[in-house]
């Protein structure tokens, strides 16, 4: 199929789902359809509760599913992830391409935990080959995904990435800014990609519209090498006592 049948395709769709969304439905069909996403939901958590409960300290390595398999950007995140598994963590990532794979990839090189948590998207994401197979999650609601990153995590290493990416790391943040739950460590992986956004927050959130506290910038550690990435989880775990977020 051509680019532009494939985006008069998208457009189609899009359109579709704005109509619906202004369908005027009857009780009938909001209780049917609204009681069966609440099962699916509930089944997803029940899922994603069984088989994580008892996986130990982990790590999530969060990043692009677009990065090459040859970029320096994949082979830091399989570094880290066999790094992690010598220093005594698992690892966990969103289970696709790109820099998941490579965490994933990482991780089991070593024969330590690999856990993939997928979700079924209309491109790019599939499960990666890394995976332990009995740890490979398959999700269709972000949000139940993102409280099994959190619930599991002891730490989030955040390599370049995108709008997913982005959202995982804001998502962090703001549950240890709310104390919603206990910090752990965050580190963002590559200076030069991500020290464009940390000034934006600094200057223009911080200290022209005051709409965070200077110590929320402390809630994450940007460096550029792998050991340094380590070395912050390890740091931050020496001075309290490991255990899980629940």
């Amino acid at each position: 199929m051509a680019d532009g049948e494939l985006m008069e395709n998208g457009i189609e769709q899009d359109e579709a789902r704005i109509r619906q969304a202004f369908e005027d439905k009857n009780w009938n069909t909001i209780k049917s359809e609204d009681s069966w996403v609440i099962f699916k939901v509930m089944a997803e958590f029940v899922e994603g509760f069984d088989k994580l409960a008892k996986i130990g300290p982990c790590v999530s390595i969060f990043g692009s599913a677009r990065t090459d398999p040859n970029h320096p950007y994949y082979k830091m995140a399989e570094e880290i992830g066999a790094k992690l598994v010598r220093h005594g963590f698992g690892v966990i990532t969103g289970g696709g391409p790109g820099i998941m794979e490579a965490g994933n990839k990482g991780a089991h090189s070593q024969g330590g935990k690999s856990i993939g948590l997928n979700i079924e998207l209309p491109f790019e994401q599939h499960s990666n080959i890394y995976i332990d197979p009995d740890k490979n999650i398959n999700f269709d609601f972000f949000f139940v995904r993102k409280v099994m990153f959190v619930k599991y995590s002891q730490g989030f290493v955040v390599m370049p990435g995108g709008f997913g990416t982005l959202d995982e790391l804001f998502e962090a943040l703001t549950l240890i800014q709310t104390k919603i739950i206990g910090r752990f460590p965050i580190v963002l992986v590559g200076r030069q990609y991500w020290q464009g956004l940390v000034d934006w927050l600094d200057q223009t959130m911080l200290q022209q519209e005051r709409n965070i506290g200077p110590e929320d910038l402390k809630l994450f550690n940007i460096v550029e090498t792998t050991d340094e990435a380590v070395k912050v989880i390890d740091d931050f775990y020496s001075k309290y006592r490991l255990k899980p977020n629940f």
